[in-house]
């Protein structure tokens, strides 16, 4: 397992990141053990979970997920583990937090409320990695990164990070980190797989310049790179399965993952890896890690039997006619998921 720095920090983590998103919904407690367990003894020592998992969100369930990495953070020495975990952001256009009646600024009092409940569910005293989930622009940068330095000060996270942001949002947040000489983000978490190559076009060169890694989530493009939604195939459990029968911001989110361009991209990039001798799941995961922006992948699984295609992108490096193929397929079929 290779390991790489979290932006300039003094963290280093192994490159491939453990989410844990399906923890307490999709998976229950002990098949969530058993896939941490198994990650761990992989040489994974980075977990990345969220105040407002498991997903879909809901108030019957919400910060179920952190409790049971909690109680799973137990039974490993604190200091072998990094954890990220993250306080809800405003919920834009993809769903409603449940956590504080979705009432979520990034503004003092929500980040602090948000940072003892995580500490109490997750029963530990620091984070290593607290990240904004969702950018909050209409909350003055000043005030959200004055609070996370109040944090790294009091010793309760050791950096700070953001999610799903903008170029803009990450350059003011930088800019407002410099000006007060507080402490900056360090990394971000945004969506980014061979369906979604976005992140290329702005958001990597500000990464490159200002020396913030990207942790990128959902490399398997939500499972849809696996193979599994081809030909209209609906897999009993599977996430998108879910929401393409259900109504509003859940469905919309399903037709951007699953749809025709996406899963005509799917197919070429199946014959990719078929003709390179791997997995799809496994190449989809090495294609992510192998960026110079990328510090390490989040991965995800709603059982154990889907961990081994993505453990064997461990050390692994796409050859260079590989990843010509894989580029080619993006040139042919643009921005799959809108």
């Amino acid at each position: 397992m290779q390991h790489k720095r979290l932006g300039r920090s003094a963290i280093v983590v192994s490159d491939i990141c453990m989410g844990t998103m399906t923890f307490g919904s999709q998976t229950d407690e002990a098949e969530a053990f058993r896939v941490l367990d198994a990650c761990f003894d992989a040489g994974i020592d980075f977990y990345d979970t969220a105040e407002g998992y498991p997903v879909p969100p809901d108030a019957k369930w919400v910060g179920r997920t952190e409790d049971i990495v909690g109680r799973w953070l137990k039974t490993k020495p604190r200091d072998a583990i990094i954890l990220a975990t993250k306080v809800s952001g405003p919920s834009h256009v993809w769903f409603r937090s449940p956590k504080r009646s979705g009432m979520t600024a990034l503004d003092r009092r929500n980040i602090r409320t948000a940072i003892e409940e995580s500490l109490t569910r997750l029963q530990t005293d620091y984070i290593d990695l607290y990240q904004t989930h969702w950018p909050d622009h209409d909350t003055p940068y000043e005030e959200t990164m004055e609070v996370l330095d109040e944090l790294v000060r009091e010793g309760k996270i050791r950096i700070s990070g953001c999610s799903n942001e903008t170029s803009w949002g990450l350059m003011k947040s930088l800019a407002a980190s410099e000006r007060l000489g507080v402490a900056r983000y360090q990394t971000i978490q945004n969506n980014f797989s061979m369906n979604n190559r976005r992140f290329e076009d702005e958001l990597a060169q500000v990464c490159r310049k200002e020396g913030v890694s990207l942790i990128p989530y959902s490399p398997i493009a939500g499972g849809v790179l696996s193979g599994k939604y081809q030909g209209g195939a609906r897999p009993e459990g599977a996430r998108f399965s879910r929401y393409l029968g259900m109504e509003g911001r859940q469905a919309a989110m399903g037709q951007r993952f699953v749809n025709e361009r996406s899963l005509a991209s799917t197919e070429r990039f199946m014959a990719i890896a078929a003709e390179a001798g791997l997995d799809p799941v496994t190449m989809a995961v090495a294609w992510s890690k192998q960026h110079d922006f990328v510090a390490s992948t989040i991965v995800g699984v709603s059982s154990f039997d889907q961990l081994a295609p993505i453990l064997a992108a461990a050390d692994l490096e796409l050859g260079p006619d590989t990843m010509k193929a894989i580029h080619k397929v993006t040139k042919e079929i643009p921005y799959p998921m809108g």
